[in-house]
């Protein structure tokens, strides 16, 4: 009779840890997400996009990566 209780009362304790915990992973998740997104993207990052966007050719791309390198 009393095993049944404590079994539950076990199970509820067990789920409360777990959404506890997984509670933890979501709050750091976001809280490293925001950290993330207020970064200004440097300037390899925005050379790097212009390239993929076709905004610049291949041997604009190697001079203006060298450029960066040297400074």
């Amino acid at each position: 009779m009393h095993g049944f209780d404590m079994n539950g009362w076990s199970f509820m304790m067990g789920f409360g840890w777990i959404v506890l915990i997984l509670l933890i992973v979501i709050l750091v998740y976001f809280v490293n997400n925001t950290q993330n997104k207020n970064q200004e993207p440097s300037a390899r990052d925005i050379l790097d996009k212009r390239y993929a966007n076709g905004e610049i050719d291949d041997e604009e791309y190697k001079r203006m990566k060298d450029n960066l390198l040297q400074h």
